[in-house]
């Protein structure tokens, strides 16, 4: 049986109506109004991964990627992930640290994008969040190169089965060279509310430079 594949017509049509929770007033501190708007999305059962952001990158050549990269901090005036510093997204942050992300919060009608600077940090706070890791994901991030090209899965899985080898279940394994976390230390934070007839809610903070006072104010839809 063939699936039915979608008209031109049926995906013009697809649209939903928005809510009445609206966003009158935030915080000083886009910091608190994150951890908060974070904190429900967490409580969310309908959410999966609440601190899965998408992340948007541009190299050389000016063109942009995203992928889907994991919160895994807020401190020191940032938002910090984690990846493989050899990576396509390693490699644009190195030559453009200017980055997006987006927090598609859909299911309470809410997203946060933020865009800012890329920076590594120290390699100590890599280390020892490496070694919160799950065993399998360490020996995960000594098995990829990621983003390089991949002949077979089976190439991959034996990678994987060497370094088990090499450092069994229950052994320390030492944090990758090459693995380790980036802060994206924010310039713009706009939080956005779904509303009725489209007349959506948008407050931005902004700022000129990393060490500059936040302003908040409110946009058109």
């Amino acid at each position: 049986m063939s699936e039915k594949s979608f008209g031109r017509d049926e995906i013009a049509a697809m649209r939903r109506s928005y809510g009445e929770i609206g966003l009158e007033a935030l915080p000083d501190d886009p910091f608190v109004a994150f951890e908060s708007w974070l904190l429900e999305a967490h409580k969310n059962p309908v959410i999966v991964e609440a601190n899965a952001m998408v992340l948007s990158t541009s190299d050389s050549d000016s063109r942009i990627t995203t992928r889907t990269v994991l919160l895994k901090d807020i401190s020191q005036g940032g938002f910090t992930f984690f990846t493989n510093y050899s990576s396509r997204k390693g490699h644009s942050i190195e030559i453009n640290a200017n980055v997006a992300l987006l927090f598609p919060w859909y299911a309470m009608e809410r997203q946060v994008s933020i865009s800012g600077v890329a920076e590594k940090i120290s390699r100590q706070e890599s280390d020892d969040y490496f070694a919160t890791r799950p065993w399998s994901s360490q020996i995960g991030a000594w098995a990829s190169h990621q983003s390089a090209d991949l002949s077979s899965r089976e190439e991959l899985e034996q990678r994987f089965e060497g370094a088990k080898q090499k450092w069994p279940e229950g052994s320390v394994v030492p944090c990758p060279p090459q693995w380790g976390g980036y802060r994206v230390m924010p310039l713009q934070i706009e939080f956005w509310q779904g509303r009725y007839s489209r007349l959506h809610d948008r407050l931005r903070y902004e700022r000129s430079t990393i060490d500059a006072n936040w302003e908040l104010g409110r946009y058109y839809p």
